[in-house]
């Protein structure tokens, strides 16, 4: 993951990903605790294609989550998200609240999507990846995402952060999302393959 801290170029190069640590880089060390992910300047969104043509973009504006870093062995890390579905903002008040209905996430049913985390592996350089347990409307679904760590760094109130990027796709129908519309010149309202992208910010615990 991203976040998990930088690796040089030689230990990428010598040391297989599996193999336990040798000599650990006293910055990455520094990396390790527990982390609150900043709402404030992270970003989790999303893009769907619309109508074949174009594509709408949206974001979750409430949500919650926490990362355990372990500078020393990245596998050992993890992190958790829960996102309030009420807060889906795409731009367009029509558009979010046909989102939020029994057409799409059932927010009165299920309010919440939440990632838990399952493994971590470090690919190299700034790049890691992280597997986890993404539930919506009740069903559980293994998700994989590619982060690239994007830095860290003690912001003027003190607070020490790190930060990262991530991507990931997913088929919306296998969490049961199959709502769409079929259009007169071929192809479907809204596309199955949905990309999600994560812009994080995370504060460790006690800084």
């Amino acid at each position: 993951m991203g976040l998990f801290g930088r690796k040089n170029d030689t230990d990428t190069a010598t040391t297989p990903a599996a193999a336990a640590p040798t000599a650990v880089n006293p910055d990455l060390a520094a990396l390790t605790g527990d982390y609150t992910i900043d709402p404030s300047h992270t970003t989790i969104g999303f893009v769907a294609r619309h109508a074949m043509v174009t594509n709408v973009k949206g974001s979750f504006l409430d949500f919650t989550g926490t990362l355990r870093l372990d500078g020393s062995e990245p596998r050992r890390s993890t992190a958790s998200l829960d996102v309030k579905m009420e807060s889906i903002d795409t731009g367009n008040a029509d558009r979010d609240g046909h989102l939020k209905s029994a057409d799409f996430f059932k927010t009165e049913e299920f309010p919440d999507m939440t990632f838990r985390s399952t493994k971590t592996e470090a690919l190299g350089g700034d790049d890691y990846r992280v597997t986890g347990d993404l539930t919506i409307l009740g069903t559980t679904r293994p998700l994989t995402i590619d982060l690239e760590f994007n830095g860290a760094a003690t912001d003027p109130f003190g607070n020490e952060r790190v930060g990262f990027e991530g991507k990931a796709e997913i088929l919306r129908s296998e969490w049961g999302l199959t709502w769409n519309a079929a259009l007169e010149t071929g192809g479907v309202l809204v596309s199955d393959k949905i990309k999600l992208n994560f812009d994080i910010s995370a504060i460790k615990a006690g800084s």
